[in-house]
């Protein structure tokens, strides 16, 4: 998919918002609420899943009518967004037929009839393909999908595509371009349509931002729910490992992958996980225990009593970041909350080596693992993947290479090498250390960090810039730990800037709380504004 030609983004947004366009350099949506995101009277860009139950069980519209008007949209908008890789229209109205039918018989709760994106690397079947943005998986046929995708359905929802993504996860070159893929070409950010999405569930935060699905599913091994979720305004959770099964979606390390979703607003994303979550015994990290009522934490008064620590340091020093976390810092203690401020993560800055060596082991023997039990055409271990690369260099490797590839693939991809088993021990044990440690001495509830700075301009030769990056991830997503991060702010009023809770091992209910106080006292997120660039 080739990137829109500058000279039709006009034309394009004018067809998204119904409105005339002034003819200036950086002209966005004058009211991208209206009436593009409008269904018979309701906001889809302000609704939660729970206000789409009350309109469908009221007749104000059903699923049907819901899903057609999600499908039109992608039409309309994601050319100038690149967000959304593939739709099976006729599937996705006769689910959400089948699911029109159940309401009159009561429905089956909160996901009920409710239109959903997956990013592209969570296994389908029928004629959505899974890809991980690859041209090499085209022939893929996954023989069965993925859980998390069945739970999805039990619970009422309808599929109603792919989103893209970072081909493989982010996971193939570096430098490379966050949200690009050779199936989806470049992802744009919905705010300022020349900046970066973040990656690698570039393509699930950008739908939901620019309301192409009610919810999205992204999944993370490290910053890939919450970097996205924050650099595009919207809520993201990466779960506990062992909350929700990775059995059918493609891997890069099973210590640490994980999906979760990706959503315009808390009340969703505590909606979706609450669905998704459960044990199964394709993924034995996924642990007994009664499944967590995440809709119940939605407390607006969730802060007043609660201990917070702040993780200042990871702002890197960003002015505009530094401002945003004060101002949610003054926002939890007008809330009620006792923030113990600046606090350091012991042990962080000692990680980095030992799980990217990890990452590399992991990545060969797990991914090796997946293609090997996938039916299709396609190649059957990651040394075919780097030589189908090759063969179709002028596509595959257009803008940057392989080297994370062939790093892995140098790897004796064995799980029971010692180097290796030292290298995760190490990451791990030092990540879990820095969250337990300081949440213990200090008898917190949570720990507040950054989740992003300003988004950078995309640059597909250069790839992205991380020159003065911020990001909290690396604690919660290598720990194997929860974190949700929420809008907190907007970098020159335009770009959004997001907070991450993260905690200890399965506290998500107590994130959650957090996170929606948070959320309904500042009421952060805007409407993306479809800018073509900044001044």
């Amino acid at each position: 998919m080739k990137p829109m030609h500058p000279a039709r983004w006009p034309a394009v947004v004018a067809l998204i918002a119904g409105l005339s366009v002034a003819p200036t350099a950086h002209a966005g949506l004058e009211d991208p609420r209206h009436p593009g995101t409008v269904l018979r009277g309701l906001d889809l860009d302000r609704a939660t899943v729970l206000d789409l139950q009350r309109a469908m069980d009221r007749g104000r519209f059903d699923s049907v009518t819901l899903t057609r008007f999600y499908l039109d949209r992608i039409r309309a908008v994601d050319p100038l967004l690149h967000s959304v890789v593939q739709t099976d229209p006729a599937a996705a109205l006769k689910e959400a037929e089948r699911s029109d039918r159940r309401r009159r018989h009561g429905g089956r709760g909160a996901l009920e009839g409710i239109p959903v994106l997956l990013k592209d690397n969570i296994d389908t079947t029928g004629r959505l393909r899974t890809t991980a943005g690859s041209l090499a998986l085209l022939g893929s046929r996954p023989a069965r999908e993925a859980f998390l995708v069945e739970r999805l359905r039990a619970a009422g929802a309808v599929i109603l595509g792919k989103a893209n993504l970072s081909e493989w996860a982010n996971f193939r070159s570096s430098p490379s371009s966050s949200g690009w893929s050779a199936v989806g070409g470049q992802t744009n950010n919905p705010y300022v349509l020349d900046r970066n999405p973040c990656g690698s569930s570039s393509g699930s935060a950008v739908a939901a931002a620019a309301t192409l699905a009610a919810v999205t599913i992204g999944t993370e091994t490290d910053g890939s729910i919450v970097c996205p979720a924050g650099a595009n305004g919207v809520v993201g959770i990466k779960p506990t490992i062992g909350l929700v099964s990775r059995a059918g979606v493609i891997p890069i390390s099973a210590q640490q992958d994980t999906a979760g979703p990706i959503t315009r607003n808390v009340t969703d994303a505590a909606a979706v996980l609450e669905a998704i979550q459960g044990v199964d015994p394709r993924d034995p990290a996924t642990e007994p225990g009664g499944e967590r009522d995440y809709l119940g934490a939605l407390e607006p008064g969730a802060l007043a009593g609660k201990r917070i620590g702040v993780w200042r340091s990871a702002a890197a020093g960003d002015q505009e970041v530094l401002a945003t976390l004060d101002a949610a810092v003054a926002t939890l203690r007008a809330r009620g909350a006792t923030v113990v401020d600046d606090l350091e993560l012991e042990g962080m800055d000692e990680v980095g080596e030992p799980e990217f060596t990890a990452l590399l082991t992991e990545f060969k023997h797990d991914l090796n693992a997946y293609l090997a039990a996938t039916p299709g055409r396609h190649p059957g271990d990651l040394a075919g993947l780097i030589a189908f690369n090759e063969r179709h260099a002028s596509t595959e490797l257009r803008y940057f290479g392989q080297e994370l590839f062939q790093q892995a693939q140098a790897t004796t991809g064995d799980l029971n090498d010692p180097a290796y088993r030292a290298a995760r021990e190490k990451a791990t044990s030092l990540a879990r250390q820095a969250i337990d440690s300081v949440v213990s001495a200090n008898r917190l509830d949570a720990v507040l960090a950054p989740t992003n700075a300003r988004a950078w301009l995309t640059d597909l030769v250069k790839g992205d810039d991380f020159s003065g990056f911020v990001s909290s991830s690396a604690p919660p997503a290598v720990s194997g730990y929860p974190a949700i991060t929420v809008p907190a702010g907007y970098a020159g009023d335009v770009l959004p800037l997001g907070v991450t809770f993260f905690g200890t091992r399965f506290s998500e209910p107590t994130l959650i709380a957090l996170g929606y106080a948070f959320e309904q006292a500042t009421k952060a997120r805007k409407p993306p504004t479809y800018l073509r660039t900044l001044p």
